[in-house]
């Protein structure tokens, strides 16, 4: 394989910047030439495609964000579409092509391999880590570490006012970072979309804490259960202590990737590229009991995402 292509789609995540990195440097180490593809599927239909080399990646594996830039593109969804950006693929001469992004894009990846016969590898780029395939996805670390610091500084303010803290966080129908975020900072609350919201239970964990001599609450929720506000509404009447709602929201998605997230983008980046090289295609890169794997990407977006209750039952214990 001389010729691939690589873009970003959908949701940003940190990482991603240190992924492209990875890609294109490993590709020149095999002789490949590499294109960039702007703005993700949109640029692939639209022809957006750039040269990278090898100082095109130079400086770039500490910045958040992705240098292609993403977009979600509906046309996609499309035959019409799709013949769209084979074409541009063929136009190009792109015998491969690693796609950096979450289930969507996934999707997107699985319809070229499966409909197109184009060679596509998966990085699993999105905060979320909502992916069942792989234990962690590329920018989910740092996105808990984002929200543990909002938090940290939170329950600061609120044992000074002796209130109730209800934080959101991101995660659309995968409880995962509230889950970390929470189990990291102390919380002594979680609510996540796999585990019914009980309020009468929520409000007697915060009188027996309250009784056992702490001054503040923190409780974690993930936006797909609902806003923080609509939450804290619903506690406020509920109870007497003085209930206040935080949405940590986008920064989340950006910031310095960290060294986990890193070290995966490297890993996944060069396991992307090794795939190809060796003429392999329709696949998806992950990590899995701490070594780096790869699975056949139908098979991969294919499988639900399974919810960690016994992680969770931990909170229960030690969040007394």
């Amino acid at each position: 394989m001389k010729r691939i292509g690589l873009l970003t789609s959908g949701g940003d995540a940190p990482g991603m910047n240190a992924a492209i990195r990875a890609v294109v440097r490993s590709g020149i180490y095999f002789g490949m030439e590499v294109y960039g593809i702007e703005r993700g599927y949109a640029g692939l239909i639209e022809d957006k495609l750039i040269p990278m080399e090898m100082r095109s990646v130079s400086n770039i594996v500490q910045f958040g964000g992705t240098k292609l830039r993403t977009a979600r593109c509906m046309e996609m969804l499309t035959e019409e579409g799709q013949k769209k950006a084979v074409a541009t693929l063929e136009k190009h001469g792109i015998e491969g092509l690693v796609v950096i992004g979450g289930d969507g894009s996934f999707r997107g990846a699985r319809v070229l391999s499966e409909q197109y016969g184009v060679p596509t590898i998966g990085i699993p780029g999105t905060i979320d880590n909502d992916l069942e395939y792989t234990d962690y996805t590329l920018g989910f670390d740092t996105a808990v570490n984002t929200c543990l610091d909002t938090i940290n500084k939170l329950r600061d303010t609120m044992t000074s006012h002796e209130r109730v803290s209800v934080v959101e966080v991101m995660g659309r129908h995968c409880g995962d970072i509230a889950l970390y975020s929470g189990i990291a900072s102390g919380a002594e609350i979680i609510v996540v979309p796999e585990v019914a919201v009980n309020m009468e239970e929520i409000v007697s964990s915060i009188n027996r804490s309250r009784a056992n001599g702490k001054h503040s609450n923190i409780i974690v929720i993930a936006e797909g259960v609902m806003s923080a506000e609509q939450f804290a509404k619903q506690l406020q009447s509920l109870t007497t202590y003085s209930v206040r709602p935080t949405c940590i929201g986008h920064v989340q998605r950006g910031g310095s990737p960290m060294m986990a997230d890193r070290m995966l983008a490297a890993q996944f980046g060069n396991k992307a590229v090794r795939l190809l090289n060796d003429g392999i295609g329709n696949r998806a890169v992950g990590i899995k009991d701490n070594k780096i794997i790869d699975m056949d990407i139908i098979e991969a977006v294919s499988m639900k995402k399974v919810f960690n209750y016994e992680l969770y039952e931990t909170l229960k214990m030690i969040s007394m």
